[in-house]
């Protein structure tokens, strides 16, 4: 009898490795989503109350296995509001097409197009990240994809204008009533600006950034977003992509950074 139960647990399907697999990666996932955050500690906190649980139930702790479980059965709801922003973003890492957006010059090349192609081309952009850089004139411009950022386009106001590099320089300056706010960019043009962003919550994030990095690396986090970073302090340039900020070293790179990920291959657009 003590040979077929010693049989019997140890029998691995292939269904049980797939399993094991999936559990593994969805472990990895979030804890690379967490990692930087303070959530990270209550995170590991729940993986081990999980495991303590399962154990105790195996080793047929009646009481104790009564007590965890009710604790993980009632504390699930409450996950779910401390986990808010996490989840949100783990959905959202889930939903955007990724793969898709990395290979679209492979795929073009075997014939496919995609309805949501056009011929947007935010070159423009280049001279005026330069311009500003060099006068450390701080800003922070988001460039919109699939998620249209309605909610944050309405905590500024409307602009509605062509891209120009005139026109961005004169909302950041420092006297301007906008300059503090984000700017919101999309369909080749400036749909908003002075708009109100979230504020990124990582704790491991490169030297001291101010709010304004920590609302572009925000946005990111929370959508498929762009986030073009202007330091007011010396006059660095960075990109906030995926939940990553990243330092560039000129605008040169920044704009090869924005055709690589919009799929853009040439920047045609002249300066308004």
């Amino acid at each position: 009898m003590i040979t077929l139960f010693i049989t019997s647990f140890i029998e691995i399907r292939v269904v049980d490795i797939i399993d094991i697999f999936l559990v593994a990666s969805l472990l990895y996932t979030l804890y690379y989503l967490l990692r930087g955050t303070a959530a990270i500690n209550i995170f590991l906190g729940i993986v081990s109350i999980f495991l303590i649980w399962k154990l105790v139930t195996a080793l047929q702790m009646e009481l104790l296995s009564e007590i965890l479980g009710a604790f993980v059965s009632v504390g699930f709801i409450a996950l779910i509001i401390i986990f808010q922003p996490e989840i949100r973003q783990f959905l959202l890492a889930l939903g955007t097409p990724n793969f898709i957006q990395k290979h679209k010059k492979r795929l073009r090349l075997l014939g496919i197009r995609f309805l949501e192609e056009s011929e947007k081309d935010y070159g423009v952009l280049k001279e005026t990240a330069q311009s500003l850089s060099n006068k450390k004139t701080g800003a922070l411009i988001i460039i919109r994809r699939q998620n249209k950022l309605f909610e944050f386009v309405q905590t500024g106001v409307k602009v509605d204008a062509v891209i120009s590099k005139n026109l961005i320089e004169n909302i950041f300056f420092k006297n301007s009533p906008l300059h503090d706010g984000a700017m919101i960019l999309g369909d080749d043009r400036i749909v908003a600006a002075g708009c109100i962003l979230p504020v990124s919550q990582k704790l491991d994030l490169p030297g001291r950034p101010g709010l304004r990095h920590r609302a572009g690396l925000g946005i990111s986090e929370q959508s498929d977003a762009l986030a073009i970073i202007i330091s007011e302090e010396n006059g660095s340039i960075s990109i906030a992509k995926s939940g990553e900020l990243i330092k560039m070293k000129d605008a040169e790179e920044m704009i090869q950074v924005i055709h690589q990920e919009l799929g853009i291959e040439e920047s045609p657009m002249q300066i308004n």
